[in-house]
């Protein structure tokens, strides 16, 4: 695996979602979960997860991110980021999104979410967060 591109949408009716982004990649979604879906697509170079939220709570886009292959890389862009003097956050051994993650968050000057992160194995669960914790996926 590469270096894959990632972008979260929140969505009103993900059985519609589901059928535009289909017609557009020309796939069915590579994972169905309740109110969630994923596309991951080696052409275009692409993972895009759709999370289906009440109309009043929509943002559009919700984060995005980069999806790597080792700890390493994980930890290569958190050093970057913060010898830059940008924040990071980490969530390491999450389930996020039906996923166990290891993941850094950070903010672009415009407050846009990114998540450099490293699936290390599918999950049966949208989110386990640590006490206390606001929930991955809804960030």
């Amino acid at each position: 695996m590469t270096s894959k591109a990632h972008v979260s949408l929140d969505v009103e009716n993900l059985e519609r979602s589901i059928e535009f982004y289909s017609v557009l990649f020309d796939t069915p979604p590579t994972k169905v979960r309740p109110k969630y879906a994923k596309f991951d697509l080696d052409e275009p170079s692409l993972n895009l997860t759709m999370n289906e939220r009440a109309a009043c709570c929509i943002q559009g886009l919700s984060h995005m991110g980069i999806r790597v292959d080792s700890i390493d890389q994980v930890l290569a862009a958190k050093s970057r980021l913060e010898a830059a003097g940008f924040k990071t956050s980490d969530e390491m051994g999450t389930t996020c999104c039906y996923a166990v993650q290891d993941k850094i968050w950070a903010k672009d000057p415009n407050g846009i979410r990114w998540e450099v992160y490293l699936v290390k194995s599918d999950a049966e669960t949208a989110t386990a967060p640590a006490a206390n914790a606001e929930p991955c996926c809804a960030k």
